[in-house]
């Protein structure tokens, strides 16, 4: 959870320190006073964007920073914050191939990942910088971190409900994860299984379609790269033949002169061949330089053996020049077939590769790609086979996954129209329609006699209905329900999963906007409910749900230097969250009749507070969202 928010030169709050409570902490403030920079604070500490214009005049930049309190994992659960997976998560994600996501990662794991360290008393403390120009910086645990890494700490620890985001709910696809996470873990498992096959399938489907419309391509292409492995196969090049075959062409093109070179050479060593000449070779000057060693003198003769050497030497020279000129003849056809071998070898140089090795390995990649290219109808039967299989394996798991959300979409419809009998909408009820897209796309699905689109989350289109009031028709959320209604209605959901959300932190921004009296007291009393199992925090102008908070904070609005508003954040005590609420009530604190109303209103949220039991979850088959804290209440 958020046990702290420290503010700094954003809008009109110079400097200010939020201390949360992990209950429920109200917000309030006369109207214009900077409550809204609390809930853009929190939005930038999650990694939103950042815009210069916030940034206090005079200041040279803004910063967030936010102390966040580590849930203590549960016996059994990896090291801290490696708790395992927990059930009845959010069920909505996932790639479009098919692929399950591997979900949010808790905040432990994401400090632990980016390097970030825990501070003394184990917190983690994130912070967001914009500068005036418009730059951004954020840290984790005092190490500069990417902006991603904030967003999936937030995403992590706390979700900011408002009218704004409250439209996130007229989205099919958020309606369909609501469900989903109500539905808990059957849905979960059934949607994983789902996605699995889904994958396999499209990649089935892909190749059939893949194989069929490029049958003529695939056929020339096969075609083609058989031609060309029989003219490689034809003239079977070995392996470095290309550079032994230039070694030896200039071996018999140079014939003569390599003859002259041979001659010369073993004349000097041996005399010429022939034993004509009268010039000393070098083996007889070595003989005549042996005998005259042959002396008594022990320094002489030392030598001799040395000269014994070369001797030897110079005749193994010999032998070989004149093996070497003996093996050493013209042969012309000899030349004339190493020169045309050249050409042909050349020939493919040119067409497939820079040298023999190059075209011994395109031979090898060719044999290989034709082993993919099999377009006859056996092969295209197989794939069609597989890609059928694969349907009906996925079809099975759709019908499985709607089946478990038909049966949890009665049960979500139910308990979020008694919710809003609390809210001031007793006559309005809720229905939750499960339906299927019909689909002419070559990858459609077919079911129950249906071609279906089938997305990664499944075949299903789920939708909130709304009917306001008794004998009203029900209608799609996003035009039966006005704005007052809307955010309701999304309290009413957020107060259902709140078994199921595994989300520390809620944060509501005025969700109780347009409502008042009964309706306003009702939605105190379920933000109080929320606040068993959540850390809640509400930014609100009503004091009835104010008097519920276990602490409030006051955005006061004062005179800053050179015409510069200024606001401060204070955290109220028993006195003066009485003159708050009577300001509240009656735009004025000083009546008593303001106060002693304001008064009652805390004592009466107070009875009701200890009156009225911790929810439990509503939905079966969810499972706990990780550690919860302690109930706790201000004393």
């Amino acid at each position: 959870m958020l046990s702290e928010l420290r503010i700094q030169g954003l809008g009109v709050i110079e400097d200010a320190t939020l201390e949360l409570h992990p209950g429920l902490t109200a917000v309030t403030g006369e109207t214009g006073a900077g409550k809204t920079m609390v809930i853009t604070g929190l939005h930038l500490l999650g990694g939103g964007r950042a815009d210069s214009s916030r940034v206090r005049r005079g200041a040279s930049r803004a910063v967030v920073e936010g102390r966040y309190v580590l849930p203590v994992p549960d016996a059994g659960s990896g090291p801290a914050g490696e708790d395992g997976p927990s059930e009845g998560t959010d069920a909505a994600g996932g790639s479009e191939d098919g692929a399950p996501d591997d979900g949010p990662r808790d905040a432990a794991g994401v400090a632990r990942d980016a390097g970030a360290a825990l501070d003394d008393d184990g917190s983690l403390i994130a912070a967001r910088t914009v500068s005036a120009d418009g730059r951004s910086r954020a840290h984790l645990g005092g190490r500069s971190v990417p902006l991603a890494v904030l967003t999936d700490v937030a995403d992590a620890s706390l979700a900011v409900h408002g009218q704004h985001e409250a439209l996130r709910l007229l989205r099919p696809a958020e309606q369909r994860a609501v469900l989903d996470r109500f539905a808990g873990a059957p849905a979960t498992e059934a949607l994983a299984r789902y996605r699995d096959v889904r994958g396999r399938w499209r990649a089935a489907v892909a190749a059939l379609a893949d194989r069929r419309e490029r049958t003529r391509e695939m056929a020339r292409e096969a075609d083609l790269l058989r031609h060309g492995l029989t003219e490689i196969e034809a003239l079977d090049p070995q392996p470095g033949e290309d550079a032994e075959l230039v070694a030896e062409a200039r071996r018999l093109a140079d014939v003569d002169d390599l003859r002259s070179a041979a001659l010369t050479a073993l004349a000097a060593v041996a005399g010429p061949p022939d034993g004509t000449g009268d010039e000393p070779d070098a083996t007889a000057l070595v003989g005549e330089a042996r005998r005259a060693l042959a002396t008594d003198d022990p320094r002489l003769t030392a030598l001799e053996p040395r000269l014994a050497e070369a001797a030897a030497l110079l005749t193994d020279v010999a032998a070989e020049l004149s093996g070497y000129l003996d093996g050493l003849e013209a042969d012309p056809e000899r030349l004339a077939w190493v020169l045309e071998r050249q050409a042909a070898l050349k020939g493919l140089t040119r067409k497939y590769a820079a040298d023999v090795a190059g075209v011994l390995a395109w031979a090898d990649s060719a044999r290989e790609r034709l082993g993919s290219l099999d377009v006859s109808d056996e092969a295209i039967a197989a794939l069609a086979a597989e890609a059928d299989r694969l349907g009906a394996e996925l079809a099975a798991h759709a019908s499985t996954l709607s089946a478990v959300r038909t049966e949890a979409a009665a049960r979500l419809a139910e308990a979020v129209s008694s919710e809003l009998d609390g809210l001031a909408m007793a006559a309005a009820t809720v229905s939750v329609e499960v339906g299927r897209k019909d689909s002419t796309a070559a990858d459609a699905l077919e079911l129950d006699g249906r071609r279906v689109a089938a997305g990664p989350d499944g075949v299903d289109e789920v939708e909130l209905l709304l009917a306001p009031h008794a004998g009203a028709p029900p209608l799609p959320i996003a035009k039966g329900a006005s704005g007052g209604e809307l955010s309701r209605v999304m309290l009413a959901v957020e107060v259902v999963l709140a078994g199921a959300d595994t989300v520390p932190t809620l944060v509501f921004d005025e969700v109780d906007a347009g409502v008042g009296g009964r309706a306003a007291v009702e939605i105190g009393r379920r933000l109080a409910r929320l606040a068993e199992t959540h850390q809640v925090v509400v930014v609100t102008h009503l004091a009835q749900v104010a008097a519920y908070a276990d602490r409030q904070l006051v955005v006061d609005k004062g005179a800053g230097t050179e015409g510069v508003t200024r606001s401060s954040v204070r955290t109220l005590d028993d006195s003066q969250r009485v003159v708050e609420l009577a300001r509240m009530l009656a735009g004025t604190e000083e009546t008593e009749t303001g106060r002693a109303h304001a008064e009652e209103l805390l004592a009466a949220a107070a009875d009701d507070k200890r009156a009225v039991p911790a929810p439990t979850p509503i939905s079966k088959g969810t499972a706990k969202g990780g550690a919860r804290r302690p109930k706790r209440r201000a004393g």
